[in-house]
């Protein structure tokens, strides 16, 4: 069994532990789970040092995650949420709740933003405190697996290339109970791992062994680079110099 074969038994295994639990809605087969109890685990996560002292969250679109950038933006965070896989120059909405024009619940939304907010470049955005990841299973040495788009791994890959993640950056992933693995999970030398796991119960702190560094490219296809406009961009910009 190779890695991404391994992957996808994981996040079948999880899956159907979700189902089996009714903590999901319907179809969570191929997403990431929307769980019961992402209200409770946004409180949690808002309890963080690493939360509270944070002015700038790159947050993913997902529904589970919908509490946590409301939570942000309620408390006048900037939030960068990735455009749909990636496809454009400008890849993240900026929510500014300074200069929204819906309520930030409208806003927050993944269909919500791309009514009202702003696209950027990577090369306008501030520096990144916290990086908030949805997740299909993930272990307690922050070792995560996500949908298997693979999105995720480059929208950070690309902020770590610009210097607008760093060491210094928490890594957080909100997710229910029954994400949590006791197994050692595969992973690529592209995949980030998290410094927090946040569920309905509470928080878990990690202790991940590394970190990306920038784009892993011998791990992307050539059909994958043209696909995102930052990624033959970043090409360009390293073949000028």
């Amino acid at each position: 069994m190779d890695i991404n074969q391994a992957k996808q038994a994981v996040r079948e295994e999880v899956w159907s532990r979700l189902e089996h639990a009714a903590v999901v809605p319907p179809g969570v087969r191929g997403h990431i789970p929307d769980f019961i109890g992402a209200q409770e685990a946004a409180a949690h996560l808002a309890s963080l040092t690493q939360w509270q002292t944070s002015e700038v969250i790159k947050c993913n679109p997902d529904r589970a995650q919908l509490p946590v950038r409301t939570l942000a933006l309620t408390e006048n965070k900037l939030v960068y949420m990735a455009i749909p896989k990636i496809a454009d120059v400008r890849p993240f909405y900026v929510l500014n709740p300074a200069s929204l024009t819906a309520p930030i619940i409208e806003a927050a939304t993944s269909t919500g933003a791309s009514v009202h907010a702003p696209k950027t470049a990577i090369d306008d955005m501030q520096p990144v405190d916290m990086v908030i990841c949805g997740s299909v299973a993930v272990n307690r040495k922050g070792v995560r697996i996500g949908k298997g788009a693979g999105y995720s791994d480059i929208e950070v890959a690309l902020l770590f290339e610009a210097n607008l993640i760093g060491p210094a950056t928490t890594f957080v992933t909100t997710v229910h109970s029954l994400q949590v693995v006791a197994d050692e999970l595969p992973a690529a030398p592209h995949d980030f791992a998290v410094d927090f796991i946040i569920t309905p119960e509470g928080i878990i702190e990690c202790s991940p062994d590394r970190r990306i560094t920038g784009i892993d490219w011998p791990s992307l296809s050539k059909d994958k680079i043209e696909a995102i406009p930052p990624l033959k961009h970043l090409i360009t910009t390293k073949t000028d110099s």
